[in-house]
């Protein structure tokens, strides 16, 4: 089987994989960090900040697709440090209307360029 892959402008993958692949009706996109797609350079510090990050990439790679948020049927957050997790719930409430997607949030211990968060989405073609 052919892989259809997605690529966003402006966003640089981190090692050897597809922003996004094509499934049929299901679109897996890899999980993003908090990495500025100009400088291309991880966020550090306020996890607010770097979770919108997280997401800004995610919706480019939506795009991509032709996709949007409304498409999202799955999330799953990782965390460096569950403290973070009622900030990172703040930012995250306001990616998506009701009905929420479904959502994993674990914590790890350390992500790639020492992110403190990484997120990555399932979306369903309409």
């Amino acid at each position: 089987m052919a892989r259809n892959a997605y690529d966003a402008k402006g966003i640089k993958a981190a090692g050897p994989y597809s922003h996004a692949v094509d499934a049929g009706k299901l679109v897996y996109l890899s999980g993003q960090t908090p990495i500025n797609g100009a400088s291309g350079e991880i966020m550090k510090g306020d996890i607010k900040a770097q979770t919108q990050q997280c997401f800004a990439n995610l919706f480019e790679v939506l795009e991509s697709a032709n996709l949007n948020h409304d498409d999202v049927v799955k999330v799953n957050v990782y965390l460096t440090d569950m403290n973070n997790f009622s900030a990172m719930n703040e930012v995250y409430e306001t990616q998506f209307s009701k009905p929420f997607p479904a959502r994993t949030t674990v914590a790890v211990l350390a992500l790639p360029l020492g992110a403190e968060v990484e997120i990555e989405m399932i979306a369903k073609r309409p």
